[in-house]
């Protein structure tokens, strides 16, 4: 391999596919709700609640995995993970009670959320010194790119072969990644001779040991004594209450409401994700360049103003969802390189990732909330309505929220493992 090019882009290569995986995974179950209802007649707040699990487990993972890859190593955590997809993918097709897919969501939601948002930080940190912010924008469209790549997929097997077919696609996949990860996956830069990228000595500090509860913990602990935790956290309970936990769980029901079939909800997902594969890289190039601060007021007060129209998108034509689709999918999540950044300046390289595990885990409480009482609400009142006006003006919230964040930060001094 030519001395032009770093390894960690080779590492950037593998974690991206891996996210990519992941991200159809998490996607799979909104495709699942019709075929799963007609099959057995269970009730949409019956499997919204399996969702709700899923998403949130998802998200309370990550500060428990990144403290995992600190201990173990992010290969060996990694592929424990893929190994857990694979079992829940394939479980999921002997389901025959609606109880036993509260198992499915949970069994899902530790394997992706040891994957997801945890591990793109622990990697961008590991082996970037510089274009942290771009790097972690393009892993953070890898949740795009999963929607993009896997759900029209899921719509045309689940069209001519079921539902059944697609976990047994997904069952191979996560299969597939296990062997990308512990080819080309390293854990860093050090162990093949390199420094960081953008770095000009290689890092020779021994990697943390720490016990990853206590250590998961202890940084919990100590990041909830800062101001800017308690911001990002709340702000990203919102995004999640705005993006997972509605859009990405109730959009193809919504849509089915209004006569719309589920292949071209799937295409419509699928647009929102390739635009946020635009929205998120250029966010995360952005992020390397402008106030993060600003950069998330803009992206929730956008995101808000999307939602509030939503309602009337269905009603609005050919192009009311188009139109929608372009705007909410720039947005979708362009918050994270911005917010990764702030918790990097705020609580350190060492700490970050953990730190940014908990962060994620109240954007996925926002979401297993959110997916669980949209789909209370629609089983009640027959709307998804309130629900998409109600994440809309969360989202307004949020964007003067974010304007708290101090505007200058003093990175602390680094602390030692416990």
């Amino acid at each position: 391999m030519s001395r032009r090019v770093h390894y960690a882009w080779i590492v950037v290569a593998a974690t991206f596919a891996t996210l990519v995986c992941a991200a159809g995974l998490v996607s799979a179950p909104t495709m699942f709700m019709r075929p799963m209802e007609a099959m057995f007649g269970w009730s949409e707040a019956a499997i919204s609640s399996a969702i709700g699990i899923q998403i949130a487990l998802f998200g309370l993972t990550g500060p428990f995995a990144a403290a995992a890859m600190e201990r173990f190593g992010v290969r060996k955590t990694v592929a424990s993970a893929l190994c857990l997809l694979v079992a829940a993918s394939i479980g999921v097709t002997f389901v025959t009670a609606a109880w036993q897919l509260l198992l499915w969501g949970a069994l899902v939601g530790v394997g992706a959320g040891s994957i997801a948002l945890t591990f793109g930080a622990t990697m961008a940190n590991r082996w970037f010194d510089t274009n942290r912010g771009t790097v972690m924008g393009l892993f953070s469209a890898g949740n795009a790119t999963g929607q993009l790549v896997f759900l029209p997929l899921f719509g045309q097997i689940i069209a001519h072969a079921g539902w059944r077919p697609c976990a047994y696609v997904l069952a191979g996949v996560a299969a597939t990644m296990i062997v990308v990860v512990l080819t080309f996956v390293r854990e860093r830069p050090a162990d093949v001779g390199l420094p960081r990228y953008g770095a000009s000595a290689v890092d020779t500090t021994p990697p943390v040991k720490a016990d990853p509860l206590r250590r998961a913990f202890t940084t919990l602990r100590d990041a909830s004594r800062e101001k800017t935790f308690w911001i990002l956290a709340g702000s990203f309970f919102i995004c999640g209450a705005s993006t997972n936990g509605l859009i990405g769980a109730h959009l193809v029901p919504a849509c089915g409401d209004h006569g719309i079939p589920e292949t071209r909800a799937a295409g419509l997902l699928a647009a929102m994700g390739a635009f946020d594969l635009i929205g998120t890289t250029l966010s995360g190039w952005l992020s390397d360049r402008y106030s993060s601060r600003w950069l998330l007021f803009w992206y929730y007060g956008l995101r808000g103003l999307a939602l509030l129209f939503l309602p009337f998108a269905f009603g609005a034509g050919v192009l009311g969802l188009p139109v929608f689709a372009v705007f909410y999918g720039l947005d979708w999540i362009a918050t994270v390189p911005p917010t990764v950044k702030i918790a990097t300046a705020a609580f350190g390289r060492e700490r970050a990732p953990v730190v940014f595990g908990w962060i994620a885990a109240a954007h996925q409480l926002g979401a297993g909330i959110t997916a669980y009482v949209s789909g209370a609400v629609r089983t009640q009142i027959g709307s998804y309505d309130d629900a998409f006006i109600t994440s809309g003006l969360l989202c307004l919230v949020g964007a003067v929220l974010v304007l708290t964040v101090a505007r200058k930060i003093a990175t602390p001094a680094p602390v030692p493992a416990r």
